[in-house]
């Protein structure tokens, strides 16, 4: 059976250990901001831009944001299919993620496995979930009859700008049978107790390295990767994006593939410590952009206190209020209406009402020439 190779140095311990903080601060501030459409969707749009552009796409990140919104863009077919295609992918984790988070059977599994000893139910693995994002990956781009279909021929990776062969992949006859090992491993009880930070990462590079696909093979790779994270609790709220950080670090990301690809020439046998490295520093960084947005709004612990231990979720014009008052102490509603210029009176009157009815807000004095600052402890 697959067991993946790897040590855990300094510097993983030191990446695993600032995604949990950030992930504790953040499952733990009183105020954060309401995640659910706008930065969700600004994460999206992020994912689809930057998972795309990495392998060649042209399209920019405004004309990339159209195209999520469902508006027309005029570019090459190819580019606007590709980008339709993963978003469709990002919504089909998202439909795996609420199919397993109801406690539904997901593809292939005949009924929810039972809890672990730790009372949750493990998330099920299968080929078909691979099978299905490469599906979604490549409509429309391949002909349909090789559409979540394994490839039936020997392919290498050429070095773009030497020619010299980069990668050879496994033959195609082994490639289902890797595949079959790699799922038992990962649903295996001995692979849930490794750290999810690091299963997504090596289920990453061995999908990479086996290229089970004729195309598409990257885009598969860092989608199936994200489920680990969904899954297992460092989903935070699906707010990060590692694949801009791989695009804006392509040279480091593509070097530390090869190297890893050339330990040894068997798959299994190849020790992904620095892979792991490389990539817990990628979600490190991306977790702790989302954890210093969080903390701007929840410096003050004292909210904990006041608000019972549950968190406000605020807009981004109440996130502008409070950002003023922790600044300026207050404000008084001419300071809100220069803050907020194309907002209408009634509904910074609404958003004011919201934060005093959250106990985030106080209001002192008459309506006329009342003051709002930060509720006191």
């Amino acid at each position: 059976m697959f067991y993946p190779i790897f040590s855990i140095n300094n510097q993983i311990l030191k990446n695993i250990g600032l995604i949990e903080g950030a992930k504790a601060i953040i499952d733990e501030a009183p105020l954060i901001p309401a995640y659910e459409k706008q930065f969700q969707q600004e994460a999206i749009v992020r994912t689809v831009h930057y998972g795309t552009r990495i392998e060649g796409n042209d399209l920019t990140f405004q004309e990339v944001a159209k195209l999520v919104e469902g508006r027309q863009i005029e570019a090459s077919q190819r580019d606007i299919q590709e980008v339709i295609n993963y978003r469709a992918v990002m919504a089909y984790l998202e439909e795996l993620w609420a199919l397993y988070d109801a406690n539904m059977p997901l593809p292939e599994e005949t009924a929810p496995h039972p809890p672990d000893s730790n009372g949750r139910r493990p998330f099920f693995y299968s080929e078909t979930i691979i099978k299905r994002i490469h599906q979604l990956t490549t409509q429309k781009i391949i002909p349909d009859t090789e559409l979540g279909h394994y490839r039936h021929q020997q392919v290498v990776l050429k070095n773009t700008r030497t020619g010299e062969i980069a990668h050879r992949p496994p033959p195609a006859i082994e490639v289902p049978y890797l595949i079959t090992d790699f799922i038992d491993w990962i649903n295996s009880p001995t692979s849930r107790e490794i750290h999810p930070a690091i299963r997504s990462a090596i289920s990453q590079y061995i999908l990479v390295a086996i290229h089970p696909f004729i195309e598409g093979n990257g885009r598969v790779s860092r989608a199936f990767a994200l489920l680990p994270l969904y899954v297992e609790g460092y989903d935070i709220r699906r707010l990060f994006s590692t694949e801009e950080y791989f695009d804006r670090n392509a040279e480091s990301y593509y070097t530390t593939i090869q190297s890893t690809h050339e330990l040894h020439s068997e798959i299994f046998k190849r020790d992904l410590t620095k892979w792991i490295e490389y990539f817990t520093q990628a979600l490190c960084i991306e977790l702790s952009r989302v954890k210093e947005k969080v903390q701007s709004l929840s410096r003050d612990l004292k909210f904990k206190q006041k608000l019972g231990g549950k968190q406000v979720h605020l807009t981004e014009r109440q996130i502008k209020l409070v950002e003023y008052m922790q600044q300026f102490g207050g404000l008084r509603m001419p300071d809100a209406q220069s803050l907020l210029p194309m907002v209408s009176d009634d509904t910074i009157w609404r958003d004011l009402k919201k934060l005093i009815d959250d106990r985030v807000v106080e209001k002192r004095g008459s309506t006329k020439g009342a003051y709002y600052c930060l509720a006191s402890a």
